[in-house]
C-alpha cells in the first residue's frame, strides 16, 4: 500500500474558495504558511496565525519605539559598493555654469 500523497499546501486563495474552505485556509495559516485571499484577481487579504501577528507586531512596536536620530538615519543609508562608485566615476561630469540674470 502506498503512502498518501499530500499536495502542496496552497497560499493563494479566490475569495469564493476562501469561503468554501475555510478550515483548510486556517489549518494552513496554522501550519506557518501565510494564505493570501484574492477579491476581483487582486491580493486583498493575508490570513495569519495568531503566534506569527503577534511575532509581526513584536517586531513593528520594536522599531516603532526606538526614535532615530537624524544622525543616525544618514549614516544608515547604504554605501555604494566599490563597482557602483567606479561606475559613477565613469559618468562625465557636467559643468554647469549659471546664468547671469540682470535684476535692475
Amino acid at each position: 500500500m502506498q503512502p498518501a500523497r499530500t499536495s502542496p499546501t496552497p497560499s493563494d486563495w479566490r475569495l469564493q474558495d476562501a469561503k468554501a474552505q475555510f478550515s483548510a485556509l486556517v489549518d494552513n495559516a496554522l501550519r506557518g504558511v501565510p494564505q493570501h485571499v484574492t477579491r476581483r484577481g487582486k491580493r486583498a487579504v493575508v490570513v495569519l496565525s495568531e503566534s506569527d501577528f503577534e511575532a509581526l507586531q513584536r517586531s513593528a512596536a520594536s522599531r516603532a519605539d526606538a526614535p532615530v536620530s537624524f544622525i543616525n538615519h544618514l549614516l544608515a543609508i547604504p554605501k555604494l559598493s566599490q563597482q557602483q562608485e567606479r561606475q559613477a566615476d565613469l559618468v562625465p561630469n557636467l559643468e554647469l555654469q549659471p546664468r547671469k540674470l540682470d535684476f535692475s
